[in-house]
């Protein structure tokens, strides 16, 4: 089978589905990467990365974070001729853009068939986190667009129940449609794997986009809290700097530096080393697909802190591999950090307890055999594997 991946970075589709595409391959299949087109070297290394595996790469232009109507109709039109050439036996698209506009550039080409036609929501975006006027705007035209592209598809991946909840009760799931659960991407736990926690300094680490819905804020006001009474404690941001919607724009990270409340680590292509001197991880996020910051961190044997909020309360058991607090909550997140300051044998613990639960539930091998086996792809090597999703 021919296997169309379409996704919105070509690094995404890297540290995501790397092994769910190396499972395609060696199941004697065709893996197709449509990834977008990007400014000259911008997404080389990555390009190349997919390429190692075996997978063949295709271009496609998309405008990622604007909201452009030609612009899209643009990438629309791109993706139809895509599908119109190639014709792939499946398509699994995921990530915003590409669901909406993949499942209604395949259906308007007639490939592959509906049946084969699979998406993932990996996460709602910037329309769905809050209540100003122009986010209900954006969200009733997302909703159009969801339930449209949505009727042309076979099937549709959640890594979360709120989210499918939430698509049920604003009506964007059509009837005919067929509902899966997964664990999100999984996490590779080869890749990720187990370390010590250092005993001193103790560093709080985030990992993320510089996003006001990864509850950065409220992240800076807790170090404020934890640093009067803890002045060791080192808060660190890892991840690349935001110029969309709702970004927190880097000026405002360099004023928190400058304050003492953290330290910015500007953005990197490998994370391990950061996670291993980490005590533990920190996410505030609002809102979440299945965090896989957290997942990768947990791997690793890091104890967590995140908001309960949808997403992350799919990861984190509370009191078991880390702690849950209030959304928007610096105090809640404050009093979590302390606790560990308070009992250094208790991040310990919780990381092995976290590492425990990603062999078990969110091992990227079980979520790859899961998918392949729904798109009728079946890796024949591990067809007898433990299946994390299920038809709902």
């Amino acid at each position: 089978m021919k296997i169309a991946v379409l996704g919105n970075q070509a690094r995404a589709m890297t540290n995501f589905w790397s092994v769910l595409l190396r499972r395609m391959i060696a199941a004697g299949h065709e893996a197709l990467c449509l990834v977008p087109e990007t400014g000259a070297g911008e997404e080389e290394v990555w390009e190349e990365s997919l390429a190692g595996l075996g997978a063949r790469l295709v271009r496609y232009p998309l405008d990622r974070k604007g909201l452009h109507p030609l612009r899209d109709a643009v990438t629309l039109l791109s993706l139809w001729r895509i599908f119109r050439r190639e014709r792939p036996d499946v398509l699994f698209a995921y990530t915003i853009k590409p669901v909406i506009y993949g499942a209604t550039a395949a259906a308007l080409a007639g490939v592959p068939s509906r049946d084969g036609r699979h998406v993932m929501i990996t996460g709602l975006g910037y329309m769905f986190e809050g209540d100003s006027p122009v986010k209900k705007l954006l969200l009733q035209v997302a909703r159009i667009l969801y339930r449209f592209a949505l009727g042309h598809a076979g099937a549709v991946y959640f890594q979360n129940d709120d989210d499918r909840r939430l698509f049920e009760r604003l009506c964007i799931l059509p009837h005919s449609i067929a509902v899966r659960q997964s664990k999100g991407t999984g996490v590779d736990v080869h890749h990720f794997t187990t370390h010590e926690p250092p005993a001193e300094p103790p560093i709080i680490l985030f990992v993320g986009r510089l996003l006001e819905a990864k509850g950065l804020r409220e992240l800076a006001q807790a170090a404020a809290l934890v640093r009067t009474e803890y002045p060791q404690v080192r808060f660190q941001l890892l991840g690349p700097a935001e110029t969309g919607p709702g970004a927190v724009p880097l000026e405002q990270v360099r004023e928190w530096e400058e304050q003492g409340l953290v330290e910015y680590l500007g953005e990197t292509q490998e994370v391990r080393p950061y996670l291993e001197r980490a005590s533990a991880v920190i996410l505030p996020s609002w809102r979440e697909g299945a965090p896989c910051s957290l997942m990768e961190a947990m791997s690793m044997g890091r104890a967590v802190i995140a908001a309960d909020a949808p997403g992350s309360r799919e990861v984190v058991r509370d009191g078991v591999n880390g702690f849950l607090t209030p959304v928007r909550d610096a105090r809640g997140l404050a009093n979590a950090v302390n606790r560990f300051i308070m009992e250094p044998a208790l991040a310990r613990r919780m990381g092995a307890a976290g590492r425990a639960l990603m062999e078990e539930e969110f091992s990227a091998e079980s979520v790859a055999c899961e998918l392949l086996r729904s798109m009728g792809a079946q890796d024949v090597v591990h067809s007898k594997a433990s299946i994390p999703g299920q038809l709902l």
